[in-house]
């Protein structure tokens, strides 16, 4: 009798991003570098393109592929930007945050101590997507986390 297959495969989440790269095989390079990112799998297209990659960074699943324009699936370089951002969390942001500028990722917040509890800096990518790269340093309850964020924006003492 076959073995039940899971709707979730074993190592995956039930969310898992889903990259559009313009250069995902220099995408793949760069977080490799960036985030210690591994390799899993990757299904090259005759052209050379990535038509389907996997990496795995601290135990997460990011699936990525080339730009295809014929199938409306384009990178944020092609459309200007993007309007989402992946949040990392890592054991010493400032050390990965440094080796992801080393790489060729441009700082869009300086790393920091936040109000809700953890030192984070946000970059882009060489490849236009958005990192938000964190340390969790404190666990604040959500009450403190309004009280704080109310005096941050002057709104509280």
């Amino acid at each position: 009798m076959p073995k039940p297959v899971k709707p979730i495969p074993d190592g995956y989440s039930p969310v898992t991003p889903y990259l559009t790269i313009k250069g995902a095989a220099d995408a793949i390079e760069f977080y490799k570098k960036a985030f210690g990112a591994e390799e899993v799998m990757r299904m090259p297209m005759p052209d050379g393109k990535v038509a389907h990659a996997e990496i795995r960074i601290g135990g997460a699943v990011i699936m990525l592929h080339d730009e295809s324009p014929e199938w409306k699936m384009l990178s944020p370089q092609t459309i200007g930007g993007s309007a989402s951002s992946i949040m990392l969390y890592v054991n010493d942001a400032d050390a990965v945050m440094k080796r992801a500028v080393d790489a060729g990722a441009t700082v869009t917040m300086e790393m920091a101590d936040q109000f809700y509890g953890d030192r984070c800096g946000n970059i882009v990518d060489p490849f236009g997507h958005k990192w938000s790269i964190a340390t969790h340093i404190e666990d604040v309850e959500p009450d403190e986390i309004g009280r704080r964020a109310a005096k941050m924006y002057g709104q509280g003492s």
